[in-house]
């Protein structure tokens, strides 16, 4: 027995050493490392704009800073890149932009924010340039707002229109005996459609070829400016697909110049005046970024406008940077609320929705703040049924045209596996004291009481989604009801619905927030703080993140963006406010 006690003393000593072997050496190279990340920008500099690391609007900070060591968040959030490039019109040592094989995961809203940060850094006299081995529509949208665009001899060049792609399951469920049980309330609420039928409803081919058509109006609004293209030939060029060579999309003027690297390189050290065989000066926006927050000057005024960030599906608990929880956020609004020199709030949401009860928890924190302060919406990507359910009650709300938005409605799904079961053998029966004692069962056919019993909750989920609508927007429960029914909207569509107040964006909301709340100088506090603990820590070590790309590049993109949806239904507990479907334009 001593010699056992002596063996796990040494396991657990050793296993001590190395845990703070490991945090000293992390600790070590965090004071070692602060320093050097910001950079020294030189003069006659070019900021190169690549984004394959940015995802989201904020990048997240935690109550304890010793947790940034572990997150595995950006950086720098969009949000931060969009000040950065303001901050550079005044730079003396920024001469111009490159967008050089720029490829990225942001939003369709994401980059008409970031075009409209590009469109007005031109106007300071500087240049914005773009090349690109190969345009996808998504990067060409970004790429097209520079004065001059390259694109390589050989290179391929996407422009054609926008589609939505859905996978239907209801064979898939006969054929493997586990079916999805559902239960909704709108008949524009397709996201449960997939496990019903195997083709898309009517009522959704409606509203999705009414969103894509929506959406890509505002994309060519925005391309006819900058390339000085009338929208009626953009179209004819997508239907012909008249730009699918180089030379092609050169004759239809979507691009300047057809040349390899090196050319656009020499045509930007002629801008610079540097010779052909030397190297210009450049900077990573990232580390223009970081720089920028690090030598930003404080405001001399002590008023400040709250920023929350509510970004990511919605779901009970703390949330972190890619999701939205009710305690951050609730904590977030009531840090704000009590703050005296807090004259109003901002939150700029990107979400497709989520938990219902979740979004109600923060609505009502929000009705209760905007009791004390004035509350603007700035919307992202989306803001859609949970996502829209947290936007309803502010003040006012900013859209861009081209934000999915809406999606007024609620579900509900519980996977059953009774077939299945069957099938292989497994039977299953239940012994109860009263007629409504035993929980849903997945084992067991869905009991008809049961699923009239959940079907009057999400009755009264929705009801009470839609009497928030309109006591927020100030409409009748008809009217509010009639534009509901699940249905998704673009943000130009809601403006004339009145889901939405404006189009624009989250510089246009703060400068509501400043209005509503009589400053004019202010400053900005970004929001939520997360609160993490030493068991979050350890699941996102990095051998937990490299599980995640080492499968993400095994099975593709496309397979691995499948397999997560698929695990978030599973995931899913209690009635859902969610938007209808996944959507990624091209």
């Amino acid at each position: 027995m001593k010699f056992l006690g002596n063996v796990l003393a040494t396991v657990v000593g050793l296993f001590v050493f190395l845990m703070l072997f490991f945090f000293g050496i992390v600790f070590i190279a965090t004071i070692f490392s602060s320093d050097s990340e910001v950079v020294e920008v030189k003069n006659n500099s070019v900021i190169e704009l690549d984004l394959k690391d940015i995802q989201n609007d904020y990048a997240g900070k935690y109550k304890d800073p010793w947790m940034e060591i572990f997150s595995e968040g950006e950086s720098v959030g969009l949000s931060d890149i969009i000040n950065a490039i303001e901050k550079s019109k005044t730079d003396d040592a920024i001469k111009g932009i490159s967008i050089l094989n720029n490829e990225s995961e942001l939003g369709i809203a994401q980059r008409k924010a970031l075009r409209d940060a590009l469109e007005d850094f031109k106007k300071s006299g500087k240049f914005v340039m773009a090349y690109a081995n190969s345009y996808s529509q998504k990067e060409y949208y970004l790429n097209s707002v520079a004065n001059t665009v390259y694109l390589n001899p050989v290179g391929d060049f996407d422009f054609k229109g926008l589609s939505a792609e859905l996978m239907f399951f209801k064979d898939l469920q006969e054929k493997t005996g586990v079916k999805m049980e559902v239960i909704r309330h709108g008949k524009y609420k397709s996201a449960v459609e997939p496990f019903l039928q195997n083709e898309m409803s009517e009522a959704n081919k409606e509203q999705t070829l009414a969103l894509l058509n929506s959406v890509w109006s505002s994309v060519l609004e925005d391309i006819s400016k900058s390339r000085k293209i009338p929208v009626t030939k953009l179209n004819q060029i997508a239907d012909g697909l008249l730009a699918r060579t180089p030379a092609m999309a050169k004759a239809n003027k979507l691009v300047d110049v057809v040349a390899y690297e090196d050319v656009y390189h020499d045509a930007i050290r002629k801008i610079l005046k540097v010779a052909k065989d030397e190297d210009y000066e450049k900077v990573s926006i990232l580390d223009y970024t970081k720089k920028a927050v690090t030598t930003s000057e404080l405001s001399e005024t002590k008023d400040k406008i709250a920023v929350i960030y509510a970004q990511g599906e919605i779901m009970s608990g703390e949330g972190d940077v890619n999701t939205i929880g009710e305690i951050s956020m609730r904590r977030s609004l009531i840090e704000a609320r009590k703050d005296e020199n807090t004259k109003a709030i901002v939150l700029r949401i990107d979400s497709p929705g989520g938990n219902a009860l979740t979004s109600d928890l923060i609505w009502r924190e929000i009705e209760l703040t905007k009791k004390v302060k004035p509350i603007v919406v700035s919307m992202g990507n989306y803001a859609a049924s949970g996502g829209y359910y947290i936007a309803c009650n502010a003040n006012t709300i900013f859209a861009e045209k081209n934000t999915i938005t809406g999606s007024i409605g609620v579900f509900g799904v519980l996977p059953n596996f009774t077939q299945l079961a069957t099938k292989i053998g497994i039977h299953t029966e239940q012994v109860k004291t009263n007629e409504n004692a035993a929980e849903y069962s997945p084992f067991l056919p869905m009991d008809e009481k049961f699923k009239a019993v959940t079907l009057e909750g999400v009755e009264h989920i929705y009801k009470t989604f839609v009497t928030h609508v309109a006591e927020g927007r100030k409409m009748s429960f008809a009217q509010v009801d009639a534009i509901a029914q699940g249905r998704v909207w673009s943000g130009a569509e809601a403006l004339k619905i009145g889901l939405v107040d404006k189009i624009g964006g989250l510089d246009d909301a703060l400068k509501e927030a400043a209005r509503l709340s009589k400053i004019k100088e202010y400053s900005t506090q970004n929001f939520p703080e997360y609160e993490k603990d030493m068991n979050d820590v350890l699941g996102n070590f990095p051998f937990s993140k490299s599980k995640a790309s080492f499968v993400k590049e095994k099975l593709g993109e496309k397979t691995y963006r499948l397999m997560e949806q698929i695990k978030r239904i599973q995931s899913q507990k209690g009635i859902q406010a969610k938007m209808p479907f996944e959507i990624i334009i091209h």
